[in-house]
């Protein structure tokens, strides 16, 4: 045999040889993967919240009579004492003996509501006194570092609560004030025979703005009748429904995060509190649910959310639990193999079991406590045809 028809087999069967292992090769399989990273890894829960105000105060009329025209619009400013309602007497009799005797009544009652929100007042101013000073000392102890942040931190928050009830009872205060002129003034009023008495003027007992009015031209009110409600836009909180079982994982003074307000960065929050009752909602889907009300108060300040109104929907995020600086994958990546979590890492072209333990999970993240490095590539939502050792191909 001469060289060249030996070197044109040998050619042949190499070229034979080749084709049968691309033939008889297995194909690698397509995997989308990332590579773990060092981050945070925060568990939280997220629900669908509403603003409203701390304070509302709807302005009734306190005796039936003839209502002016309204020429206050929604959105409007109201100081204090400021002229909101004026109302005139119908052509209608005195008030017989029976209906004073009720006056008079209700001009006592509004005399000792008065009377218990000024106590209301005290121990409420006292109270915030005390929390101020305990801070003070607090925060002096914690510069010299003899007390926890944490101590401080809630030292903190209860002096805010306490400013935040002395200023409700001082509103308390000031619409017992305005509740009792107004008793005293329909009994003034409602003694006398005559329609051509002076109008009766209704004052605002805050300042604030109009929320809502309830009537616009003139005409006939009856005792007790809303007319116009007011509140203070700055004192604003969010009310959020939450599920039951989350809602036990909840705390006083947690954080939270509120998105979806209008503006792309969050505003900041706090829980002042979880209610103790639940109620039953329907979901979407047609499932009852019981769910339970989270007060946050907003602690961004006052200037980022100046458009944000009453009954304004918000996302609200309760952070539950946060790990700093761990080595952290998607948890599309894990998987259940047998008792224990694992991963595909991506080694060598190939997918490599690897066994992990787990720490935090929270959102998209799960912290990786061993079993796997920063910087390695791991596959991302894994086929279930894919098994240890096999031959995958990165997308």
């Amino acid at each position: 045999m001469t060289r060249a028809r030996l070197f044109r087999y040998s050619a042949s069967a190499l070229a034979v040889l080749a084709l049968a292992w691309l033939a008889l090769r297995p194909t690698p399989v397509p995997v989308d993967s990332v590579l773990a990273d060092t981050g945070d890894v925060v568990d939280s829960v997220e629900a669908e919240g509403r603003t409203r105000l701390l304070d509302r105060y709807l302005i009734t009329a306190p005796i039936a009579a003839q209502a002016r025209r309204q020429v206050l619009e929604v959105g409007d400013a109201v100081a204090v004492d400021q002229v909101l309602v004026v109302l005139d007497p119908l052509p209608a009799p005195a008030l017989d003996p029976r209906a004073r005797a009720e006056a008079t009544a209700t001009a006592d009652a509004a005399g000792s509501q008065l009377r218990g929100a000024g106590e209301d007042l005290a121990a409420a101013e006292a109270a915030a006194a005390q929390t101020a000073s305990e801070l003070a000392r607090l925060e002096s102890l914690g510069e010299r570092n003899l007390v926890s942040r944490e101590q401080v931190e809630r030292a903190r928050t209860l002096d805010q609560r306490a400013s935040r009830e002395a200023a409700s009872a001082r509103f308390r205060q000031a619409t017992a004030r305005h509740q009792l002129e107004a008793a005293r003034a329909a009994l003034a009023l409602g003694s006398r025979a005559r329609s051509d008495e002076p109008a009766l003027e209704l004052t605002a007992p805050v300042g604030g703005v109009v929320l809502r009015r309830y009537h616009e031209s003139s005409r006939p009110v009856q005792a007790g009748e809303p007319l116009l409600e007011i509140g203070d836009p700055a004192a604003m909180e969010i009310e959020v429904d939450v599920l039951s079982a989350d809602a036990v994982r909840l705390r006083d003074g947690m954080p939270v995060q509120l998105f979806r307000w209008g503006e792309d960065a969050p505003l900041d929050g706090r829980v002042r509190r979880v209610e103790p009752a639940g109620f039953t909602k329907v979901s979407a889907l047609g499932v009852e649910e019981q769910r339970v009300w989270v007060i946050v108060e907003i602690t961004s300040d006052r200037e980022r959310w100046l458009r944000l109104g009453d009954a304004y929907r918000v996302n609200a995020r309760f952070e539950l639990a946060r790990r700093e600086g761990v080595v952290r994958v998607p948890t599309s990546a894990l998987f259940r193999a047998g008792e224990d979590w694992a991963v595909f890492r991506v080694l060598d072209d190939e997918a490599v079991l690897t066994p992990v333990a787990l720490g935090l999970r929270g959102g998209a993240w799960a912290e990786i406590g061993s079993g796997l490095e920063a910087g390695e590539r791991v596959v991302v939502h894994p086929d279930r045809s894919l098994a240890d050792g096999l031959a995958v191909r990165l997308r």
